[in-house]
């Protein structure tokens, strides 16, 4: 017979109470929090360097109550929502100063790794031209709560508008509040990714319900009026009036569901512009993580392009997309996961342009590899600075030399960043 062992009941420790505290903001923090030069340092969010402020201090916390002395690159919101929705960070600070914040951020990424390059001036974002949104939602009876998380807080924020969104998708909003019964189980949260496309609206859900066939007929009536194309259920589609395309250089990509693009169309034309300036003259280019080839379908207008991408379904688009294309150079494709299998040394031979565009992680194992080949041309895509580092330093250690480090920003009033950084071997 075992013997029961005694068990201690665990008390925790009561929450230390907040404290108030009047505090100097040293610096703007990597996630737009100012940044208070203790030890530990506090956090104290909507807030900018230089300023005095009064805060309710709990941990690592801070909350402000009052701004005695404000920055002169302080800056009145222009979003009623700003500071409860979490979607935006640095609504509060000047163009000017937010440019050279997101600057700094991409060169304090470089030198941390030892890298000492230039960065470019920030390519600005414009409010109005995010075409990708994810939002969540949450029904209860008739009351539904659709948007943003609050900052650090699983709290939803229940927004009306979102300067940031293609005034496509704002004028979506209310259609989008009204599909979510239909979808939303009870207590849980529905996760809504929303795209704009030149056929309509791809709307991918994901924590639902489906739908009775009474809800789908109904269902084809809403989207029909308000221009969606396709709606998709984690993965299968429910309603599909029309094919989502979208146009990538002169093809034509039929977007999978749930499909990723870059946030912004502007975006996505400045980070091409770079690609195709540090990989022109190449006579053969292999673009990995290619997703549906936004890069791989431009560099094809001048040189035969291979891409490598984990997502059958992606990959899948953009290949067909560059076969039916005219006037495209031959694009070849493989489902491959780049993480656990990334292209060897020996397998990039056989090209002289090289981009990857990884996710937030980088791509540190296929960066070792590049290293060790022999590609002339490197484009290097990234919106992590502090992973884009680490294997611009792979890189370099393996001969490379940075070229250009160029910053485009597609997430307006957040703290992310994407960056094209451009290599080359000297004397290949």
């Amino acid at each position: 017979m075992r013997r029961q062992q005694s068990r201690r009941k665990s008390r925790a420790k009561p929450a230390a109470p907040p404290r108030a505290l009047t505090v100097t903001i040293a610096e703007l923090g990597h996630q737009g929090d100012g940044v208070v030069a203790s030890e530990p340092p506090l956090y104290v969010p909507l807030t900018l360097p230089g300023e005095i402020v009064d805060v309710e201090a709990v941990g690592a916390r801070g909350t402000v109550k009052t701004v005695r002395q404000a920055s002169p690159d302080r800056v009145s919101p222009p979003c009623p929502h700003f500071g409860v929705c979490g979607g935006c960070s640095v609504q509060h600070m000047d163009q000017t100063a937010y440019l050279a914040w997101k600057q700094a951020l991409v060169a304090g990424a470089l030198a941390a790794r030892g890298l000492d390059v230039p960065v470019d001036p920030v390519v600005p974002a414009r409010p109005g031209t995010r075409r990708r949104a994810v939002v969540a939602a949450r029904s209860a009876g008739r009351q539904v709560r659709l948007g943003y998380h609050g900052r650090m807080s699983h709290d939803l924020a229940d927004i009306e508008s979102c300067l940031i969104l293609t005034p496509g998708l704002q004028a979506l909003l209310p259609t989008l509040r009204q599909l979510v019964p239909m979808f939303a189980r009870p207590k849980d949260e529905l996760r809504l990714t929303v795209t704009e496309t030149s056929t309509g609206f791809d709307l991918a859900l994901a924590g639902g319900n489906e739908p009775g066939h009474q809800a789908i007929a109904e269902l084809a009536g809403i989207m029909d009026r308000a221009g969606i194309a396709r709606v998709t259920l984690d993965g299968e589609t429910v309603a599909n009036l029309t094919e989502p395309m979208v146009k990538i250089g002169t093809a034509r990509v039929a977007l999978p569901a749930g499909g990723f693009l870059q946030a912004t169309v502007d975006a996505e034309t400045s980070l091409a512009e770079a690609v195709g300036q540090a990989l022109a003259g190449g006579k053969r280019c292999v673009d990995l993580f290619a997703g549906v080839g936004t890069f791989a379908l431009r560099l094809a207008e001048t040189m035969p392009v291979h891409m490598a991408e984990s997502e059958a379904s992606h990959l899948e688009a953009g290949v067909a997309a560059g076969k039916r294309t005219e006037g495209l150079k031959p694009v070849s494709g493989e489902v491959r996961d780049l993480f656990a299998f990334p292209l060897s040394a020996k397998e990039l031979s056989r090209y002289d342009a090289l981009v990857f565009d990884p996710p937030r992680a980088g791509a540190a194992a296929q960066a070792a590899e590049i290293a060790a080949s022999g590609v002339k041309r490197v484009a290097a895509v990234s919106c992590n600075p502090a992973t884009l580092a680490r294997d611009l330093r792979i890189l370099v250690d393996g001969g490379y030399v940075v070229d250009r480090v160029a910053p485009v920003d597609q997430f307006l009033y957040a703290p992310h960043i994407e960056v094209v950084a451009t290599l080359s071997r000297p004397g290949k």
